[in-house]
């Protein structure tokens, strides 16, 4: 395997010297190399994008400017001057380790595959290219209940629903998009899960500041799990957006947080995750509790 160091942009974008089958783009390491390690990805190349994907945390009137190396240490302890969502801030400190956050960007983090089990353990799933979710006839207790008509994996990252509910936007090398439309439910025609092509990288974030926010988190251990569900809880001019983590194949928003049961019309757990729902709208209530104005 060869590792070859991108020193711009226009690297990137070069058939000698960038992106082509087989090579991989690789900053923090958190994610490819356990993906590489447990032949869930093939490289024959990784390209080192650290020189050319920004790091850094600047503030702009109305919002706050992230750069794609960011780690999630940084955005955890991020001087409060700048105004970083405490949605944001807080689903950093529950993603993962001290050690991961130390290493891990926020860019990969966005990006993080799914931790299910049949996929991970190379079981021929329908992710991975087979014909049918095994989760449908076996173990479902930490899959989707939302999106889940042809793949019931559950996304990992709590970042990602915080910028969801935040109405955050990302710049790639190509092109500018709502955190919104980077992600896509899987298709029989297309597996994956965002909409980046091939060789397209996650420069920026731009990050809107809302009146209040909050990340609640529920786990099967205290510290350092994945979400089984994740609720980031944003209000702005008194309207109030909610995001999931873990509950769908993608970070999902409720349609409307509105009352108990909106936005939870179009679930279809599977029998080992029709807890999600009663925990997620526990969570949906405290979440909007803690940023409703009191009176």
């Amino acid at each position: 395997m060869k590792l070859r160091r991108l020193s711009s942009l226009a690297d990137a974008e070069s058939s000698e010297a960038g992106f082509g089958t087989g090579s991989v783009a690789l900053a923090g390491g958190t994610e490819v190399v356990p993906l590489l390690r447990d032949g869930l990805l093939a490289a024959d190349t990784l390209i080192d994008v650290r020189a050319v994907v920004p790091g850094g945390i600047s503030a702009y009137d109305g919002g706050v400017r992230i750069g794609a190396g960011t780690t999630l240490s940084e955005l955890e302890h991020a001087d409060a001057s700048l105004g970083l969502p405490e949605v944001l801030v807080e689903a950093c400190r529950l993603s993962a380790s001290p050690q991961i956050r130390n290493m891990g960007t926020i860019a990969g983090n966005l990006l993080q595959a799914t931790r299910c089990w049949y996929w991970r353990l190379g079981h021929g799933c329908w992710l991975a290219g087979g014909q049918k979710c095994l989760a449908r006839d076996g173990r479902s207790d930490e899959h989707a209940v939302f999106g889940n008509s042809r793949c019931a994996s559950a996304h990992p990252s709590d970042p990602a629903a915080a910028l969801l509910a935040l109405g955050a936007s990302v710049r790639t090398s190509r092109r500018e998009l709502p955190v919104a439309d980077l992600y896509r439910l899987p298709t029989d025609e297309d597996r994956a899960v965002t909409a980046l092509e091939p060789g397209e990288l996650i420069l920026e974030i731009d990050v809107p500041r809302p009146d209040a926010s909050t990340y609640l988190k529920a786990m099967d251990r205290k510290r350092y799990a994945f979400a089984l569900v994740g609720v980031a809880a944003v209000r702005t001019d008194g309207d109030v957006r909610v995001a999931l983590a873990g509950v769908a194949p993608v970070p999902w928003l409720l349609e409307s947080p509105d009352g108990d049961a909106v936005g939870f019309g179009d679930a279809t757990p599977l029998p080992g995750s029709a807890y999600k729902i009663e925990l997620a709208q526990a969570l949906v209530r405290r979440a909007k509790d803690t940023i409703t104005p009191a009176g």
